[in-house]
């Protein structure tokens, strides 16, 4: 490797300046959505509309988020806070300085650029000011839809951002450049305040960029950020959060026709209460239905992003079902396109917290009641399961655990984010924890076990935001064997009383097939 001549720098007992970013005369600061379509359309391939009038793209090869291809700078002061292992791997101030200069080479020579200036967090006291500059006019849309807008008053005094992003996607990263891996990079100082990415198109990557910064500053700020969706009564102002990897339900269960939405993926706890990070919503694409879904449904429109879908080539109109591309369609909208999104993304301290998990053992009983100590124990593990292709009859479920329901976006230890999640139950007496499982019971798939039905879980959120489940708690409860969890001993409107128990749910009793079930 070889270093620029630094002689003249000599004198100087600071770190050197870093060059700073030449935009090209035709950058487009916070194109309207009409604009990025029009660009879209004519310049990027394989984009076209929906029947519905939403935005189709292609992110390239990467269809998913590369959270190997991740790196921090290794720089102080946050040297020392970082939780270094898989997840925040290093990446040294050199090999940074390298992987920028690339991506501003190749963006400073882009006919088309485009900006992005947008907040993250929907409290003014907390929020951060991100600039995006990437040059798909797709990933500005996108951008736009997620971050929070500013007004035309706060555009013109927004001033310099707090943190921004260069995305050079369509640029591979240079693997003889120390610490780089692939010819994808993302890479993220804190020091700098910068996100450099290279070599992935997926736009998801910007949106966790933000999120992995949020995780880092709130926490030294005394706020905890929180992998979770949340939702507010119409009438009561009561809020809940919702915990839960991917595919246990987040979206699906905040999404709630009787209550209002404050956000689907990433929110703040701070003093105040409890505010969304985000100004639009990304959900799964995969097997939508407006049946099952109909807030996301309807909110695929004009100014909507669909990523990696497939269409009819006539009608235009989505196969949703299809995952010929990938499993990870994905939709991104505006919060203001669900009818009862809350604005401005903010509501009280949480009244309800539910930890989703979708375990695929029938071990778990559909909901429990958790103790503060339980709270913790669940909060760091993390637990969910897998089943893949059960269609194709694997049966084999895989286990996962990720620490706070989001180990690939923290930047402190697990532990960090645990104690000040204990505190704030601790200052907030009245908060339940329920443990929700949306995943199988009685036994596992192919033994027996069926999948919970969605209508069972909305059933079961109702009567935790009813009160009524706490009330049949309180009065009388099962404890669960081994894990010492506290069920429902009496039925609940909807849900069949045989579920509650998941001994009693099993068709063999203490046969040698309950105990092949080991943790």
């Amino acid at each position: 490797m070889f270093r620029l001549p630094r002689h003249h720098h000599h004198h100087h007992h600071h770190r050197r300046r870093l060059a700073t970013f030449a935009f090209p005369a035709t950058t487009k600061r916070n194109a309207p959505a009409a604009s990025c379509y029009v660009d879209a359309l004519q310049h990027e391939a394989k984009t076209t509309l929906s029947s519905a009038g939403a935005l189709v793209v292609h992110s390239g090869a990467k269809t998913g988020r590369s959270p190997t291809d991740k790196r921090i700078v290794e720089a102080e002061p946050s040297l020392n806070r970082v939780w270094w292992g898989n997840v925040n791997r290093k990446l040294g101030q050199h090999a940074f300085g390298l992987a920028r200069k690339a991506a501003f080479e190749f963006l400073e020579t882009r006919e088309k650029l485009y900006t992005v200036d947008g907040f993250a967090g929907a409290d003014p006291a907390h929020r951060l000011k991100f600039r995006v500059v990437c040059s798909r006019s797709y990933h500005a849309l996108f951008m736009q839809n997620m971050l929070i807008p500013p007004t035309t008053e706060e555009l013109e005094s927004f001033g310099d951002p707090d943190f921004t992003i260069y995305n050079a996607g369509q640029c591979e990263a240079d693997m003889s450049i120390e610490g780089v891996t692939s010819k994808t990079l993302v890479a993220l100082s804190f020091e700098t305040k910068e996100v450099v990415i290279l070599g992935t198109e997926y736009a998801g990557e910007m949106k966790k960029g933000i999120f992995t910064i949020m995780h880092y500053l709130m926490p030294l700020k005394g706020i905890l950020s929180l992998h979770s969706s949340a939702n507010e009564g119409k009438v009561d102002k009561d809020v809940s959060l919702f915990f839960g990897l991917s595919g246990t339900g987040k979206t699906t269960l905040s999404a709630d026709p009787n209550r209002n939405l404050i956000g689907d993926d990433e929110h703040c706890w701070s003093d105040d209460g409890v505010f969304n990070i985000e100004g639009g919503c990304y959900a799964k694409a995969v097997d939508l239905s407006k049946e099952k879904e109909p807030e996301i449904y309807n909110a695929i429109r004009f100014g909507t992003v669909l990523e990696n879908v497939v269409l009819d080539p006539i009608t235009h109109e989505v196969d949703f079902k299809s995952r010929s591309i990938t499993e990870n369609t994905r939709v991104c909208y505006p919060i203001t396109y669900i009818p009862n999104a809350k604005i401005p993304s903010r509501g009280g301290h949480p009244k309800n917290i539910i930890f989703l998990t979708c375990d695929a053992y029938g071990v778990l009983p559909p909901v429990s009641a958790l103790t503060v100590e339980q709270t913790m124990y669940h909060f760091l593990s993390g637990y969910t399961s897998k089943v893949a292709g059960t269609e194709q009859g694997v049966m084999e479920p895989t286990a996962t655990f990720s620490a706070c329901f989001g180990a690939p976006f923290l930047v402190h230890p697990p532990r960090l984010y645990a104690n000040m999640l204990a505190e704030k139950l601790k200052r907030h007496g009245d908060v339940k924890v329920w443990l929700l499982n949306t995943g199988w019971c009685g036994g596992a798939p192919g033994n027996g076990g069926s999948r919970i039905p969605l209508q069972y879980s909305r059933a079961i959120v109702d009567a935790i935001h009813s009160g009524e489940l706490a009330k049949s708690i309180e009065t009388k409860f099962d404890v669960l064997p081994y894990f010492d969890l506290k069920i429902p001993s009496a039925g609940l409107p909807g849900v069949p009383m045989s579920l509650f128990h998941p001994l009693n749910a099993w068709k063999e009793k203490g046969g040698r097939k309950m105990n092949t079930i080991v943790f």
